[in-house]
């Protein structure tokens, strides 16, 4: 059984920490690409990771997630010490959706869903693993899809198969590298929607961590957003908190205006020009 820890807002309101994340640090032999992490996330919130190419975005995804071993730093995801929990009870615990997924799969769309139900299936596929399979593939609007060879699905419809997969798995923690990449405009905000929902539901705490490189497309849908560079989270907020013209000059290299409230977004960055060098002299 999974035992929740609780934190305090300002104003003694409660809500459940889904993962506590100290002192996380990862080094490629001599290259520092994380460098003592410290990061929090409650129940019902989506949170995006940004940063540049190579700012460590996957990488913190797969120290989360026990891929990779961080040199330094404890992780937990409820109770549970990611270090210490067997793959099973940390398949229970979180899924992981990699940036690139194989489109080689000969499956049927509802056998690869099915795949997320393994850490929940003893000796056999039962009643409640079917009816969950059912009930994510209708609330992924794939049921038409559900007879369908994964192989021949397109990129958009591919990523919300492997999104039902791991949704199957009926985690509390889902972990999203890049979910919206090679993605036209209208399947990145059907994924994004569609991760949003995820979250929303009150009586069933669950939260999203999400590597992302579209910084409109984070303020859109994020309730808060981690700005990664150089191995440190320089700030940690709201998207109006960190979307701001000087954060964004100094992780990303370039000019930017900020408008405030558009019929679809609490923000717009409109990005002008790169930082020439004579410009930061």
């Amino acid at each position: 059984m999974l035992h929740v820890s609780l934190i305090e807002r300002p104003g003694g309101e409660l809500l459940s920490a889904i993962l506590e994340a100290t002192g996380i640090s990862f080094s490629w032999g001599k290259n520092h690409v994380l460098k003592d992490l410290d990061l929090k996330v409650e129940g019902n919130e989506l949170v995006a990771i940004l940063g540049v190419n190579g700012a460590g975005k996957s990488t913190l995804l797969k120290c989360l997630n026990r891929i990779l071993t961080p040199q330094s730093g404890q992780i937990r995801v409820s109770s549970a010490d990611v270090s210490q929990a067997s793959l099973l009870d940390l398949s229970k615990l979180m899924s992981y959706v990699p940036q690139s997924v194989r489109s080689s799969f000969s499956m049927d769309v509802y056998d690869v869903v099915l795949l997320g139900r393994r850490p929940h299936i003893n000796w056999s596929i039962g009643v409640d693993d079917r009816d969950k399979v059912s009930e994510t593939l209708r609330f992924l609007k794939l049921e038409e899809f559900a007879f369908r060879r994964f192989d021949q699905l397109s990129g958009g419809e591919r990523q919300r198969v492997i999104i039902a997969k791991a949704v199957a798995q009926d985690p509390i923690l889902f972990l999203f590298d890049e979910p919206t990449s090679d993605l036209d405009l209208k399947s990145q905000i059907e994924i994004m929607k569609t991760l949003r929902e995820l979250v929303s539901d009150k009586e069933s705490p669950k939260s999203a961590l999400v590597a992302i490189h579209d910084i409109n497309i984070a303020a859109r849908f994020a309730d808060r957003i981690l700005l990664l560079h150089e191995g440190r989270i320089i700030a940690d907020g709201t998207p109006f908190e960190v979307l701001t013209s000087s954060n964004i000059a100094e992780v990303f290299g370039v000019t930017s205006e900020i408008q405030e409230k558009t019929d679809y977004s609490p923000m717009r960055i409109i990005v002008k020009d790169e930082i020439r060098n004579d410009e930061e002299e």
